[in-house]
């Protein structure tokens, strides 16, 4: 990348990241100042109604996405022998002679060659609805501009794709792997703190958050269910836990995780299998950055830094992002 005279490379990164989502968030706008002309009387219940297909599509008969490999699985057809990325990162480091401040430290970049046998894409709650209309008017326009021609690229590539709705989800879903029974990786606080306390139940109950008067309405709202855009194919993984993924990746040999789906500031970072938790288990994390969106509010929306900071984050804590344009170029064919 080019810089213009004056400006360092991090701040030039830092300025298209803030125009990308500038864009984003005046084109979500639009979306919904359009819907609202044609749909004057709607109602937020109605809303719901229409836009989420109100469960109708129950992943039961899994259709393959257009473009995609038909009722093929990920995995069965070597399209691609390896996958060139160069993972972004935060380095928390400046040059020789510039001095030791938080401005001096900025984006830098690593180049791999990955076995695409060694790689999957991990779908973290790709869902058919949102309770908050702006959140999923914005991720109706990540999956159809970003994220379906990514899945199609990784299915003709014969990338690992692998589903994680949630547990509730997932083991509603035929195509559940339940390797529910294997062994689990045990984490510490099984007794510490006390059962109660954790559940702010008992003598700790003054401590929990109010009832939300409206949460009977959120509660009411249609099953969640894999968003039909993104709907395993038949031999693809759906898992429930972070235990399962990772069985599921020791099986197959995986040992690089590309992350997307929603939403990046709660289950992409929070889910014990999503970025943060499969990190620490060992595993490459990469997240694709133009694959996702976070849940804003009213100080966020404008710059959609509730986004940007959860991929930063990753960034500086050993985790690694990438774009989708990036992997689809990236994928380099059998010799």
């Amino acid at each position: 990348m080019s810089c213009p005279a004056g400006l360092s490379y991090a701040s030039v990164v830092k300025r298209n990241v803030q125009k990308q989502n500038f864009e984003m968030n005046i084109r979500s706008k639009a979306r919904l100042s359009k819907m609202s002309r044609k749909t004057p009387g709607m109602t937020r219940r109605n809303f719901f109604k229409k836009s989420t297909l109100a469960g109708a599509v129950l992943s039961a008969g899994s259709p393959a996405v257009p473009g995609g490999r038909g009722a093929e699985g990920s995995g069965q057809a070597a399209g691609a022998s390896s996958l060139h990325v160069r993972p972004r990162y935060h380095r928390w480091h400046v040059d020789p002679g510039v001095e030791w401040l938080e401005v001096n430290t900025g984006y830098a970049h690593l180049d791999w060659e990955i076995p695409v046998t060694q790689t999957a894409l991990v779908l973290i709650d790709v869902w058919q609805r949102h309770y908050l209309i702006d959140t999923e008017i914005r991720t109706e326009m990540v999956i159809d501009e970003k994220l379906v021609p990514l899945i199609n690229a990784c299915r003709k590539a014969g990338m690992e794709v692998i589903h994680a709705p949630s547990a509730p989800t997932a083991k509603e879903h035929p195509n559940w792997v339940d390797l529910s029974g294997g062994p689990v990786q045990k984490g510490p606080g099984a007794d510490w703190p006390p059962a109660r306390f954790r559940s702010l139940s008992g003598p700790y109950a003054a401590y929990r958050r109010p009832v939300e008067v409206r949460e009977a309405e959120r509660e009411a709202l249609p099953v969640r269910i894999i968003h039909p855009k993104v709907a395993p194919l038949s031999k693809e993984a759906v898992i429930a836990t972070g235990d399962e993924l990772h069985l599921y990746c020791k099986q197959k040999g995986i040992l690089f995780l590309f992350f997307a789906g929603f939403n990046t500031n709660a289950c992409v970072l929070r889910n014990d299998y999503a970025t943060i938790k499969m990190g620490e288990k060992g595993y490459q994390v990469l997240v694709v950055r133009d694959c996702t969106t976070g849940m804003e509010t009213r100080e966020t929306q404008e710059t959609m830094s509730q986004t940007s900071g959860a991929i930063l984050h990753l960034e500086m804590f050993g985790q690694y992002s990438v774009s989708s344009d990036e992997m689809i170029a990236g994928f380099k064919a059998s010799s």
